[in-house]
């Protein structure tokens, strides 16, 4: 009994962490910006997911990672009882669905990333820098 109230304090730390929003680090928007677009055809993440290309107008080449699933969900009433020619409401089902997920959305102008913006819920580390030793970010001043 001593032990309850940390244990449901435990408990609901890890519910609401759970339940957190995932974190988009300005580091790992930041790694792409002037990135070869050759960095990105061989991103290991990245070359898992659909891609959806863009172009503007203005020649910026918009392109679309996409990670997410699509989801359905049902509430209604499974029984319909007849009443003469006509059904009564509790027959119907009312569903919904949609689609969650991260559209890792990358912005392109003459084959160097201009901009690196996650949108939905996505969560971003180390995982989505380029791969490429040639490709890595150069430290300040470095050659």
């Amino acid at each position: 009994m001593k032990h309850l109230p940390v244990t449901l304090a435990v408990g609901l730390s890890l519910l609401a962490s759970a339940c957190a929003d995932p974190v988009v680090r300005q580091q790992d928007l930041d790694v792409w910006v002037g990135m070869p677009v050759a960095a990105l055809d061989t991103q290991t993440l990245f070359r898992t997911l659909s891609m959806i290309r863009t172009i503007t107008d203005s020649g910026i080449e918009i392109r679309n990672y996409a990670s997410g699933r699509g989801f359905a969900s049902c509430a209604g009433s499974a029984s319909a009882i007849a009443v003469g020619s006509y059904v009564s409401a509790d027959a119907f089902a009312n569903c919904t669905s949609g689609w969650v997920g991260c559209n890792n959305i990358f912005q392109i102008k003459d084959g160097k990333v201009l901009e690196y913006a996650p949108t939905g819920r996505c969560y971003t580390n180390e995982s989505v820098w380029p791969k490429n030793r040639d490709m890595q970010p150069k430290a300040a001043g470095g050659v």
